[in-house]
């Protein structure tokens, strides 16, 4: 690269091409370079001197972030930022953004599919076709109708809030548990306020919407899968760190709850030897949940203008939560 010349990194992306982010870079007389990093070792080397770090599912961590460049600025192509530094961030002044309002409609239609999939047993019966049966009631028994079914959701945002709007027609129940949700505006939603605790022995399906913070790390875990009904699903959209995946695995092996369908995980790509792979009556996707045709392009373009934005010395246009520049 020319020396002294501004550089925009991509740390890491599942996209065909990204050629907005290259346009934007160009256009601003800065110099554009595309990586893959998986590692953090990666990608503090990949990003030492860049003005702008663009990062996707790759950790940019205290160490990547004192290689930057004097006035960078960090970008999450996504909804979520756990995978950023926050505070190594605001302690070197440099400003954080993200793109949460981009594939809301898609990650809802996804979470419904998931939900409806597992509860109608799409799966088995498919299955056992295939393996020679025809026998609808013996594969798929118990199933419920949707009007006696209970959908709870662990924190109640605009996604979780998008699967209930698709799911209202059917007759489904809802609770929710959520710090930021009053039982009043809850109500007015149209469904009801509980704490966590009860969420999770009452719920015949729990959808996971919760950041992933150190409250909600491993929120499933061996004692609330206890306590589920046996009958329960459990559906993970939202974050990987939300379940802890041994213990979803032996409850699943050992029939405690009927199924999950996640689409987020610990570490992705899911190890090989992921105890999850062997698992039964789970539906697993490759956090496919964000895209669409639409979701990309639409992602593409405002990390795009976040770029130019922060190379003529503009404000990015989505802070993280908790970044102070």
């Amino acid at each position: 690269m020319t020396m002294g010349k501004r550089k925009v990194v991509v740390t890491d992306y599942t996209f065909p091409a990204l050629a907005q982010e290259e346009a934007a870079t160009v256009a601003s007389g800065a110099e554009f370079a595309a990586f893959q990093c998986r590692t953090a070792e990666e990608v503090a080397e990949a990003v030492r001197g860049a003005d702008v770090a663009v990062v996707q599912f790759a950790p940019l961590t205290a160490r990547a972030i004192e290689g930057l460049a004097e006035g960078a600025a960090i970008i999450r192509y996504g909804i979520g930022f756990d995978n950023l530094d926050i505070t190594a961030a605001n302690a070197r002044g440099v400003p954080a953004g993200y793109v949460p309002d981009y594939c809301i409609d898609e990650v809802a239609d996804h979470t419904v599919a998931l939900i409806l999939a597992q509860l109608r047993k799409i799966v088995p019966l498919d299955a056992s076709i295939r393996t020679g049966e025809w026998a609808a009631v013996a594969v798929a028994k118990p199933l419920a109708a949707y009007r006696d079914t209970t959908v709870g959701f662990l924190g109640f945002g605009q996604i979780a809030r998008a699967v209930a709007d698709r799911l209202r027609p059917s007759c489904f129940r809802f609770l929710a548990a959520d710090p930021m949700l009053d039982a009043p505006s809850a109500n007015a939603l149209g469904v009801e306020l509980v704490d966590p605790e009860l969420l999770v022995e009452r719920a015949d399906v729990l959808s996971l919407h919760a950041p992933g913070t150190p409250q909600t790390t491993k929120f499933i875990n061996a004692g609330r899968l206890a306590r589920m009904k046996p009958n329960a699903f459990i559906v993970n959209t939202a974050r990987g760190v939300l379940v802890d995946e041994a213990a979803l695995a032996e409850a699943l092996t050992a029939g405690r709850i009927a199924g999950a369908a996640l689409d987020v995980f610990e570490v992705e790509p899911l190890p090989a030897d992921s105890p999850l792979r062997k698992a039964p009556n789970l539906i697993l996707t490759p956090h496919a949940a964000w895209y669409s045709s639409a979701a990309i392009e639409a992602l593409q373009r405002l990390v795009a203008d976040d770029i130019r934005a922060h190379l003529a010395g503009r404000p990015l246009r989505r802070p993280v939560p908790g970044s102070k520049h």
